[in-house]
């Protein structure tokens, strides 16, 4: 019920996963909604990111929306910082909210993961948090995901693998089990080496970090047998919030 002398809070809550493939639903979504943090605030893993990031590092965010993240990393000395997202609405009020908070120097840009409108090798650092498990949420069975998820996350990560510079690193926070995830990190053409850590309480987010041209002959092998699933428990306080739209196919895999 609404309370007297306050507006509704517009509700964000879709009926299904499948709007977040909408770009419609995300303006509108971010014409309401001032911020939302997907897979817990950076208090939960900023002590993985200043391991991996350097005051100087040159960094790209995919798909900012309107997380605080740069904002908190710039608040960490990290100002070289470039941000992305699809939507002209999100853009045009991120600009707005850094320039009134005085983060001037974070550049805020409209542009597509899967085509990225930088030249190659120039970030130091590459980062996504939530934005990867999109093109998930139609992907159907995880161990065998349709043709067009395939594509686009072949896509995005070959735009990352290229912005990035020789030694340069990619850090995605996601839903994403090590499982579902290897088979892409771990395509021949890219680079990087491949490892992770786990925050949250409840349920465990995972964080990964991939260090462009560290690769050893090791990280080409892949586990693909389903007795390598960890074991997973859900309680409620871990559901509250809309996170758990975004899971990719949880159920099955007690399967």
């Amino acid at each position: 019920m609404e309370r007297k002398g306050e507006p509704e809070k517009p509700d964000m809550l879709p009926s299904t996963a499948l709007a977040y493939l909408d770009r419609n639903y995300w303006d509108k979504r971010f014409a309401q909604e001032e911020h939302y943090e997907w897979f817990k605030d950076y208090s939960h893993f900023r002590h993985f990111l200043l391991q991996h990031i350097q005051p100087q590092s040159s960094v790209l965010e995919l798909g900012c929306g309107n997380s605080q993240l740069c904002e908190e990393l710039y608040r960490d000395g990290i100002t070289e910082l470039t941000c992305i997202d699809l939507s002209p609405i999100a853009v045009e009020k991120m600009k707005q909210r850094l320039i009134n908070k005085g983060y001037k120097e974070i550049k805020v840009l409209e542009a597509d993961m899967l085509d990225l409108p930088f030249d190659d090798g120039c970030f130091d650092v590459v980062i996504e948090k939530g934005t990867m498990d999109v093109l998930f949420v139609d992907s159907g069975d995880p161990w065998n995901p349709h043709p067009a998820t395939v594509e686009k996350v072949t896509k995005m990560l070959n735009e990352i693998h290229r912005v990035l510079k020789p030694e340069g690193i990619f850090i995605s926070i996601t839903f994403g089990q090590p499982h579902f995830r290897r088979r892409f990190f771990n395509y021949p053409e890219f680079t990087w080496s491949v490892e992770w850590n786990t925050f949250g309480e409840a349920f465990h987010y995972f964080l990964y970090i991939l260090k462009k041209g560290q690769r050893a002959s090791s990280d080409s092998e892949e586990c693909g047998e389903k007795t390598c699933i960890p074991s997973i428990c859900l309680y409620h306080d871990e559901l509250e919030g809309e996170d758990f739209l975004f899971r990719t196919n949880l159920d099955e895999m007690e399967n």
